[in-house]
């Protein structure tokens, strides 16, 4: 009988959502970056960060993959070299952030704010960013092939050299693309 209403309970729980899925992440070094704000080189592949206050922390060359940084402050955080490609950072705070030379690739940006981020040469191939926030963010030499930047706020971006080609621009407010790569002219 206990057997039964315990199978009956988990079919009913993963029909309504209310199971976590399995999360590919490393506890330790969560609770390690929880509690000492430095992360660089760490592995939280598919960790669950949304909403956590990262501000300013170090996760210098880590491996965000797939990490879930929805609505997370990640303002003045050092992410340079950091692998986020299918990153969740959805409404995350990323201002003045260091992303330069960052695996962006698939990475979910709406709503984030990016203002003033160095993403110097990083690679933001396919990423979304339907109306974030880019004002005053360094994009020179960015890879934003068939990136979506639908409704972007670029207002005094630096998007020399970045490469444009297949770029979702519609709506882009306050842009400077003379000297962006592979846009029709």
């Amino acid at each position: 009988m206990k057997l039964k209403l315990l199978a009956a309970t988990a079919v009913l729980a993963t029909t309504l959502g209310l199971m976590m899925p399995a999360v590919a992440e490393n506890p330790v070094q969560v609770q390690q970056l929880i509690e000492t704000r430095r992360g660089p080189g760490s592995n939280l592949s598919g960790a669950n960060l949304s909403g956590v206050d990262l501000a300013n922390v170090d996760l210098r060359g880590a491996n965000l993959s797939n990490a879930n940084l929805a609505g997370a402050n990640l303002s003045g955080a050092n992410l340079k070299g950091a692998n986020l490609s299918g990153a969740n950072l959805s409404k995350a705070n990323l201002d003045t952030a260091d992303l330069s030379v960052a695996n962006l690739v698939n990475a979910k940006f709406d709503e984030a704010i990016l203002t003033n981020a160095n993403l110097n040469a990083a690679n933001l191939q396919g990423a979304d960013l339907i109306s974030a926030n880019l004002r005053n963010a360094d994009l020179f030499r960015a890879n934003l092939n068939g990136a979506n930047l639908r409704g972007a706020d670029l207002f005094k971006a630096n998007l020399n050299a970045a490469n444009l080609y297949g770029a979702n621009l519609l709506g882009v407010k306050g842009a400077n693309l003379t000297n962006g790569i592979g846009l029709v002219r």
